[in-house]
């Protein structure tokens, strides 16, 4: 991979005309060695966030032996460069397939469930391997109920009076028996975890089964910008986040059992930046070579605003208006949809023009994951930077209110 000090001495030393993205190893390292510091268990990092190569190996260097995978690719990229790698299958819903090659195949013996035909499939193929079910522990998946970016229990999740049946249906069986749930992306208020842990310490008490493990799941919210047009919404910081779990532990009487987490976007989402060039600017709309079906998907939803910095093309003379006037852009995407525009818009100086470059930052969550190859377009260029998105100077404005006022 090649390396720069910083992505804007990349940008003005390349000149890229396609994006590229910039990797921090030291900030990806930092963070998660953050999260593991005052997490009270085992770090599972959620593949499905950034499973790039550089990413896993980079988690894996720092001693992450765990990862929350959820598919036969994720099961293969973790294992390509960490072999000896715990891997958690916690989709609750999956192919006979998929369950057989992770039983016989990748020896995972952790899954979760949250419906009793699930449990069902599994047992089938336990049977026909002839695999003892007291080898393999099964999380029920309970709902939650709180405030976050993404709600994630309109899809999965048992309800507590379901969760106590499936729970004595497995410990019959002679499967281990864990509880675990997911409180949504980006949680809002830092005692979320409380109202999930309260439902499942009900569970818990009237199921009557021993319990091997509770997985409280992700939801741990990364940094990003602010609109200036909008209510600004304060997220807790990891920091008072852990210290309201860690009591929330123990006021619910979870702290005999053994804990997993699966962050993700606090992770990895301030390790990568993308340095995308504006094509064309048309009055207040900026064209840009990406969009919502490449790297900017999580933007294209309304609930992230991305910060963003400009690059200005020296080899341009002449500008209008002032450096310091920072003013909203539309940005448009490369794609010929008519919907790959952004939600929100990038606040820069009113003298980008047509040829300069911007800087999105604390883009390492989902923008390579979701990434697709309509009309063409796919950034796939990957360099390594050593100075941090916050950290970069020279820049002429900022699209965060928030970062501004720093």
């Amino acid at each position: 991979m090649e390396h720069f000090a910083s992505a804007r001495e990349m940008t003005l030393s390349e000149r890229p005309d396609e994006p590229v993205y910039c990797f921090r190893p030291k900030v990806l390292e930092a963070d998660a060695r953050h999260f593991m510091s005052e997490f009270p268990g085992k770090t599972a990092y959620a593949v499905k966030t950034n499973g790039e190569p550089f990413v896993l190996e980079a988690l894996s260097r720092i001693g992450i032996s765990c990862f929350d995978v959820a598919s036969p690719a994720e099961f293969a990229a973790v294992r390509a460069v960490s072999p000896k790698a715990e891997l958690l299958y916690m989709h609750p819903v999956k192919a006979q397939s998929d369950i057989r090659l992770a039983l016989e195949h990748y020896r995972i013996r952790v899954m979760a469930v949250d419906h009793e035909d699930e449990v069902a499939k599994i047992l089938r193929i336990v049977r026909a391997l002839d695999i003892d079910p007291a080898t393999i522990t099964l999380f029920v998946r309970l709902q939650t109920k709180g405030h976050a970016a993404y709600e994630l229990s309109k899809k999965f999740g048992a309800a507590p009076a379901h969760a106590v049946e499936l729970l004595q249906r497995i410990d019959g069986i002679g499967f281990r028996c864990g509880l675990c749930f997911h409180v949504g992306s980006q949680i809002e208020e830092p005692d979320t975890y409380e109202r999930a842990l309260g439902s499942a310490a009900w569970v818990r008490s009237r199921a009557g089964v021993e319990l091997v493990g509770l997985d409280v799941g992700g939801g741990f919210p990364a940094v990003y910008g602010q609109d200036p047009r909008r209510k600004v919404v304060k997220m807790p910081s990891l920091d008072e986040i852990m210290a309201q779990l860690r009591h929330d532990i123990d006021d619910w009487g979870f702290s005999d059992l053994p804990l997993v987490a699966e962050p993700g976007r606090v992770v990895v989402a301030h390790s990568i930046s993308l340095v995308v060039r504006v094509l064309l600017k048309k009055g207040r709309r900026l064209y840009i070579n990406d969009g919502i079906w490449a790297s900017l998907s999580d933007s294209w939803t309304g609930k992230i605003t991305l910060p963003a910095r400009l690059i200005p093309d020296p080899a341009r003379k002449r500008r209008t208006g002032k450096d310091e006037t920072i003013v909203p852009f539309k940005v448009c995407g490369a794609t010929c949809d008519s919907v790959d525009i952004l939600s929100r818009p990038f606040w820069l100086p009113e003298t980008v023009e047509t040829g300069d470059w911007i800087e999105i930052g604390h883009i390492g969550a989902y923008s390579l994951s979701l990434r697709t190859r309509f009309n063409g377009f796919y950034p796939n260029r990957v360099v390594e930077v050593d100075t941090s998105f916050d950290e970069e100077t020279g820049l002429l404005g900022l699209a965060s209110l928030e970062t501004m006022s720093d």
